[in-house]
Parts: C-alpha cells; sequence; structure tokens
C-alpha cells in the first residue's frame, strides 16, 4: 500500500507579556496523495507529548545567509521568455517576502555556461590555437540575453538577494585537451584564468550585480559534464594561493573564495587545500553536494577548520520526480541536516526547467534536470524542490543564528533565531507513526500532533 505522507507548515505568534495569552497560530497542510500539496489548517491542540524539543537561545552556531537555487542560462531563459504580467507574478512568488511568497535569499549561477545551457561556452572564447592572456576579448554578451535581465528584475525584489558564481569549466584554450569537456587548466594560465574571475565580478558590477562570491570549479572531480573540467587538490591551492588570492587583494575584490564544489564523499579535499598556508589565507569556505557521501562529513571539515564556513550548494531532483521520496529525503538531510552540520546557505540546483527539461549540452548535459517550477510558456506547475524551500526559506531568514535544540532520531530538527527575533524550528516525523511533539525552552510552550512522515516548520513571533 502506497503510504500518505503529509507535510504541514505552521507559523506561530508568541506572545511576550507579563500574562500568558493565547497562541494564535496560522497553519498549511500539504497532502502527497492529494491534488493540493498546501492547504491552510488549524492546529490541534494537546497537552500530552511524546517528543520533546527544546529550545536554547544562549547556544547559538553559524549565521545563515540563505536558501535558494541555481539560477542556470536554461532557468533564465524560460523565465525571461514569459508574458510580462505571468513573469511578474512569478517573481514576486519566488522572491518577494509576502505571505505565501517562497523568499528565496541566496542565488548560485553559472560562471559562463552550465550544462543547463543550449551550448557550451565561456566569456573569451577564441578560435583554435588561439590565446588571449590579457583577455581582450572578455564579454558578458550572453548573460545580457536572458540572465542579466531576469536578475535585475530579482535585484528589484529583493536588494540584499546574494549572489555566488561557480564556473563549470575555464575557456577551452586554457585547457590541456583544448575541449569544454574535461582537461585540466595548464599551469601556464593559472594567471590568465584569474584575470578572467576579476573581469568576471568587475563586468557584473558594472551591470549592478554583485558576485558575493565564487567557488573555483563546479564539481572538479567530475569531468564527464559538458562543460566540465578536472582539478586536483594541490592545483587548487596553488591557483588560489599564488594568483587568484593575490589578485583579488591587489584589486581590493571582497568576494569570497569557496573551494571543492563536490561531493561529500571526499571531504578530505577541501581540507587538503585549507592546509596550504598560503591558500588558506584567501578561503572563505568550501561547498558541498551530496550526490555521493554523508551530510555529516561538512562536520568533519568544521572540526579541522572551525574558522572557515561551509556551504551546500547543489542537489538535483531527477524527473520525472516522485514527490513523496524527493520532499522526504531534501527536508530530512539538506535543509535539516545541511544546516545542522554547519552550513549556512542551502541550495537545490535548477530553478526551472520547460516540459522537455531542455535546454541542456550534448555530450554530457543534464537530461533529467526537474527544477523546482516548470515552465509551460506562461504555465507555472511546482515541483518537489518548490515545497521544500517552501517549508524553509519564509521561516529562516538571512542573518539568522541557528540554535540548540533537542535531537530525537525519529524527528531530526533544527532551530534557529531570526534577527526580528522570531525563533524558527524546522521538524520531520520520518515515523510511520504520529508524534505528538512538544516545543519547550521559550516564554511559552508549543505541542501539535505532527503525522507519520510529515514536516513541520513552526516559527514564534513577538508583536
Amino acid at each position: 500500500m502506497k503510504k500518505t505522507i503529509i507535510f504541514i507548515t505552521t507559523i506561530t505568534l508568541l506572545f511576550a507579556c507579563a500574562e500568558k495569552e493565547a497562541f494564535s497560530t496560522y497553519a498549511l497542510l500539504s497532502q502527497i496523495n492529494g491534488t493540493q500539496k498546501i492547504t491552510e489548517v488549524s492546529p490541534t491542540e494537546n497537552s500530552a507529548f511524546d517528543v520533546d524539543i527544546a529550545i536554547d537561545t544562549a547556544q547559538r552556531f553559524q549565521q545563515m545567509e540563505g536558501f535558494g537555487y541555481t539560477l542556470t542560462g536554461g532557468s533564465a531563459a524560460h523565465i525571461f521568455k514569459m508574458n510580462t504580467a505571468p513573469q511578474d507574478s512569478l517573481l514576486q512568488a519566488l522572491f518577494g517576502t509576502q505571505k505565501g511568497a517562497l523568499g528565496i535569499s541566496y542565488l548560485r549561477l553559472s560562471l559562463g555556461a552550465s550544462d543547463l545551457d543550449e551550448f557550451p561556452w565561456s566569456y573569451n572564447d577564441l578560435d583554435s590555437n588561439q590565446e588571449d592572456k590579457e583577455l581582450s576579448a572578455f564579454s558578458l554578451s550572453r548573460d545580457t540575453l536572458y540572465l542579466l535581465p531576469i536578475l535585475k528584475k530579482i535585484k528589484s525584489i529583493n536588494p540584499k538577494i546574494q549572489l555566488m558564481s561557480s564556473p563549470w569549466s575555464a575557456p577551452k584554450w586554457m585547457k590541456n585537451n583544448q575541449d569544454s569537456r574535461g582537461g585540466e587548466l595548464l599551469k601556464k594560465y593559472y594567471s590568465a584564468y584569474a584575470l578572467y574571475f576579476a573581469k568576471y565580478i568587475k563586468a557584473m558590477g558594472e551591470e549592478g550585480i554583485k558576485i558575493d562570491a565564487i567557488t573555483i570549479q563546479n564539481e572538479p572531480h567530475h569531468p564527464g559534464n559538458n562543460p566540465s573540467m578536472y582539478m586536483i587538490s594541490s592545483d587548487q591551492a596553488e591557483f588560489i594561493g599564488a594568483h587568484l588570492g593575490p589578485l583579488f587583494e591587489a584589486q581590493n575584490i571582497d568576494t569570497k573564495i569557496i573551494i571543492w564544489d563536490h561531493n561529500a564523499d571526499e571531504y578530505n579535499y577541501p581540507i587538503e587545500v585549507l592546509s596550504n598556508p598560503k591558500a588558506n589565507t584567501y578561503i572563505d569556505g568550501s561547498a558541498f553536494h551530496l550526490y555521493a557521501g554523508s551530510i555529516t562529513a561538512l562536520s568533519e571539515v568544521h572540526k579541522a577548520f572551525p574558522s572557515k564556513n561551509l556551504y551546500f550548494t547543489e542537489q538535483w531532483t531527477g524527473a520525472p520526480g516522485d514527490f513523496e521520496k524527493d520532499f522526504s529525503w531534501h527536508f530530512e538531510q539538506l535543509m535539516i541536516g545541511a544546516p545542522n552540520n554547519w552550513s549556512k546557505v542551502v541550495l537545490e540546483w535548477n530553478l526551472s526547467n520547460n516540459p522537455e527539461l531542455k535546454p541542456h549540452t550534448d555530450r554530457g548535459g543534464c537530461t533529467r534536470c526537474l527544477g523546482a517550477i516548470t515552465i509551460d510558456q506562461n504555465k507555472v506547475v511546482a515541483n518537489p524542490s518548490y515545497y521544500v524551500m517552501a517549508h524553509t526559506s519564509p521561516f529562516v531568514r538571512p542573518g539568522a543564528f541557528r540554535i540548540h535544540s533537542t535531537q530525537h532520531d525519529n524527528v531530526p530538527n533544527t532551530a534557529y533565531e531570526n534577527e526580528d527575533g522570531s525563533i524558527s524550528v524546522l521538524l520531520y516525523n520520518k515515523n510511520e507513526k504520529q508524534h505528538t511533539v512538544r516545543i519547550s525552552g521559550l516564554e511559552e510552550v508549543f505541542t501539535y500532533t505532527v503525522p507519520a512522515q510529515s514536516a513541520l516548520s513552526v516559527t514564534f513571533s513577538k508583536p
């Protein structure tokens, strides 16, 4: 028999005063086997409980920067081609902070093409057997078609949105195989490639787009994508320590430098890069995906280098998608697991696709990447990672501190104190039976009977 999984989002107002006042509650219910995945409901009241999650605001951990997606070239094109009115409505629903909006606060961009572009390209493409060490042919021309117009609209909705850019490959002429797919960066072009990053950041700045962070290479141990580039840890350390870091310093570029940007099973890679003293000086932190390994590996890097930040930067949902399976895994592993292992950013993969799952490159482009939304001209359908974000991003705002919450094997959870003083708790009942959960440690306690295999997001706000 197919399981019925229920996802609930609850916002609770907690009044701080000498005399206790009743809770005022707003709740949303999501049922997997129904046509409506989010329905407003009233919470149950039950003083008896079997799971107690105690909150301690005095125990603070990392400060969060945001939650979001990658705005791939294809994602931007799908949104750009919508008519103005539905496009504006969609962008408000994604990036606005009004009731019911996702409030996306962080986006990852591809620095050049990703495998979800029509074809591989860079900002400095040349004919075969040519080189351009001064990057005189550098141009953002392709980004002006779709990406920049959409980014500028997003910035008008949320001026504080943070942006991270990741390259899938250096320009072909800088690589030992002269190809967009695979190969390695030639050492004689390390300085030119550092300049490539600097020119990109400055050119985007001239367009009014601040790049807050860059990763050195998307998935440096996966040369099978198109585009892609292989890079070992010692080369990444040398590139940062001897070229990119000093150039950023000389040009007063404050964009954060983030390493690895690949799977959790090889967490020794960022540790090796951070162990290089020259590179370490310039590195803000390490980025991870979870196509292999355990989310707890992020804590191993934190233990080795506690002053460096951690980021979770990509996880796909494969088409056609399985809402029950995808939501459950992503919510537990990423939205709860990644922050509990010190990540200050959590990003899903592509923001949008079309019904044909295009565009993508040949010879290694992703043919099954399901976006958070599917755009069919002006019609929009929400997919699993949309609902995962709806349970997280509106509740945990940029600047929030993760705080202590009691952990339970069957009810993993995470808690935050937002800058406005509100407390948000995200939990997942992974059992096949319901649990009555009490959230305690605040001025009031909140008790809710959470159905089997259900997610609950609660925010306590002071007037």
